[in-house]
């Protein structure tokens, strides 16, 4: 916490020029920790986007992950940061030789190894509004699509899973056209040449978030060409997120869903 900001917020509100609610807004985006010279830790994402910040695991060594989990785990004792801590605190892109360097500093650490996330509960998360509908062309998008579906269950969201449903065989997809009417939002994820999400939102009349996968021969291009064909989709309401961005599709299928909610409340 920037002291000095905070106690220009706190004495603004002893002398009146301030309301407690104007205050409690500015205090969003004041409260963090510093580990050394390597990360800054906003304990206020949560409050101000309604989701906790998330650790990037590539680029960081096993011990500046564990401190940041750390400092997350162990946020001030007060009744106001508890409020603030997160239930979940996730890293993403995780290997598995990392996760085992974790596990010796975290013993209660979780490890998901298909989406390769470390997952650490210091509660159950809060329960979200709408289900969520994950989807794949193919069973080699399905480390993607569970980054997507894993992230969106710690979120509090309901979720969905239907794999291997691709255009190359369509009527596998349209076999499940029951279970993709039921749900809220559709994240969809697929390589090659990516039209899975034109099909699907033209027979849905939810919101479509298009995730490309770097699965592809040599033309795919890493996930380019499946990526170009997403976002020159002709179907309506399809929303294009990052190549292989399972975390990325699954925050912005919240947001709407959250929307959603506040609108109707």
């Amino acid at each position: 916490m920037e002291s000095q900001t905070l106690k220009a917020i706190l004495n603004a509100v002893a002398v009146g020029k301030m309301s407690p609610e104007t205050a409690q807004e500015k205090l969003k985006t004041v409260s963090f920790d510093s580990i050394d010279e390597f990360a800054k830790i906003d304990h206020h994402r949560a409050q101000r986007t309604g989701f906790p910040e998330v650790i990037w695991g590539p680029g960081k060594t096993a011990d500046q992950i564990a401190q940041i989990m750390i400092k997350m785990r162990d946020h001030d004792d007060s009744e106001a940061s508890q409020r603030d801590r997160a239930q979940i605190i996730m890293a993403t892109r995780i290997e598995p030789q990392v996760f085992r360097q974790l596990k010796s500093h975290i013993r209660e650490l979780q490890y998901h190894p298909v989406p390769r996330i470390c997952v650490l509960e210091t509660a159950p998360p809060p329960s979200q509004p709408g289900t969520i509908g994950v989807v794949t062309g193919g069973t080699a998008d399905i480390p993607v699509a569970e980054e997507a579906a894993l992230t969106a269950q710690l979120c509090g969201f309901s979720v969905e899973r239907l794999w291997d449903v691709g255009v190359a065989g369509i009527h596998r997809l349209l076999s499940h056209r029951e279970l993709l009417t039921q749900v809220d939002v559709l994240i969809v994820v697929a390589g090659m040449e990516g039209a899975l999400p034109s099909v699907v939102a033209g027979i849905v009349d939810c919101p479509v978030i298009a995730v490309p996968t770097s699965i592809g021969y040599g033309t795919s291009f890493e996930g380019i060409a499946p990526l170009l064909t997403m976002l020159n989709s002709c179907a309506a309401g399809v929303g294009v997120v990052n190549i292989d961005n399972g975390f990325g599709g699954a925050i912005l299928a919240g947001q709407i869903l959250r929307t959603a909610a506040k609108i109707q409340g």
